[in-house]
């Protein structure tokens, strides 16, 4: 199942030194995405973020501005990567009668290079706007972290179903 979101997204760029495989600490720069209002709210989630999965110390190295107008995840159990795919809306100018295109950006989560084109297309499908996908190449974003509010966070907690208790 796909679901989108549109958001103020943020790329940043983790450097720590990682354990290996084979046991060796090897320093590392990881690329992740966080949505948040302004880059200073995007440093602290990503620290909040990294916290909870790199032990020792870590630099935010960098943090830009995402061109993505939207996001497409994916909950495919081997969707376990990130594609930038370029599409290029197609509209006609009414004066002229010539073609004109868009280029718009997504980021799309798949595990494979023809799945992230299954996926856009699904997404897309409802769209009354000619389109074509121009490009479509494989990140090194790690994982994207989208914002979620107290509430939400509230309700993830909860119990699907509370069992009744006998008194």
């Amino acid at each position: 199942m796909m679901r989108s979101r549109t958001a103020e997204w943020f790329e940043t760029k983790i450097k720590y030194e990682k354990t290996m495989e084979d046991g060796l600490t090897k320093k590392v720069t990881e690329q992740y995405v966080v949505d948040a209002l302004s880059f200073t709210e995007a440093e602290r989630r990503i620290i909040e973020e990294m916290t909870n999965y790199i032990s020792g110390a870590f630099d935010v190295a960098d943090i830009k501005k995402a061109t993505y107008k939207e996001i497409f995840f994916s909950d495919a159990e081997m969707a376990d990567r990130w594609y930038k795919a370029k599409l290029q809306f197609i509209t006609i100018d009414e004066k002229t009668e010539k073609e004109k295109r868009s280029n718009v950006y997504y980021l799309v989560q798949a595990g494979t290079l023809p799945s992230a084109v299954k996926n856009i297309e699904e997404a897309m499908k409802g769209s009354i706007v000619d389109y074509a996908i121009a490009s479509i190449a494989e990140t090194q974003i790690m994982d994207v972290y989208e914002y979620k509010s107290a509430t939400q966070n509230d309700e993830a907690e909860k119990p699907e179903y509370e069992q009744e208790t006998e008194v």
